[in-house]
């Protein structure tokens, strides 16, 4: 535990920065600027190629912080079983993960179609008007939401990793050995509790049936 891994904190960070940083960038300004273009039927094909030219780059990103979350957990498996509290904030952080990757590859799949849509009328690049077709439409009123979930899903991570990194804290660390410690200690008192209790009922029964 007490070994340095520079490579892999780096992947992590730098990709979830990067994953972060690029998803709310495009819906602000990439997205936002397109919306300023006059020509309504370039606004579409604007914001797409925008996005497309992102996308290598995201995908490199993510991958860069998968392979580096994956180290980190592999590395730090021992702190994840013996202190307190870790392997919870593990669960939330692999929870948050598999969402913001299920949210940006639809992202991108309705980011193909809309590519593929050409140059219709809109009003911006998630934003239809009047002469939209119906199906593109559709598709902008599911990326004017996930647009924001991204974000939203990364920026939670960046909290989780700030607070898991703040559990391997001296102080945390030994607060939360001890906090697993007790825990261990203390089931055998509560099987012995248990135990104790089932005797107990056990021998009420014959006595009660005995006074009948």
């Amino acid at each position: 535990m007490s070994e340095r891994h520079t490579a892999l904190r780096s992947m992590h960070d730098l990709g979830l920065a990067a994953w972060f940083g690029g998803s709310l960038m495009g819906a602000l300004g990439v997205n936002g600027a397109a919306a300023k273009i006059d020509d309504s039927t370039q606004r579409l094909p604007v914001a797409s190629a925008g996005w497309a030219r992102w996308t290598p780059v995201n995908a490199a990103a993510i991958g860069a912080h998968l392979a580096g979350a994956v180290g980190e957990l592999v590395t730090e498996s021992p702190r994840v079983a013996a202190q307190s509290g870790v392997a919870k904030m593990s669960t939330v952080k692999t929870a948050l993960t598999v969402g913001a990757l299920a949210v940006t590859g639809y992202s991108r799949l309705l980011g193909m179609r809309l590519q593929k849509a050409g140059g219709p009328s809109v009003e911006g690049a998630t934003e239809p008007n009047y002469q939209t077709p119906s199906n593109v439409a559709a598709s902008q009123r599911q990326m004017k939401l996930l647009q924001w979930a991204i974000p939203a899903l990364t920026g939670a991570l960046v909290v989780v990793s700030a607070y898991m990194g703040e559990q391997q804290k001296p102080g945390q660390v030994f607060r939360g050995l001890l906090g697993r410690a007790g825990g261990l200690a203390s089931a055998p008192m509560a099987i012995g509790k248990m135990a104790g209790m089932t005797g107990m009922h056990a021998t009420k029964r014959p006595m009660a049936m005995a006074g009948r």
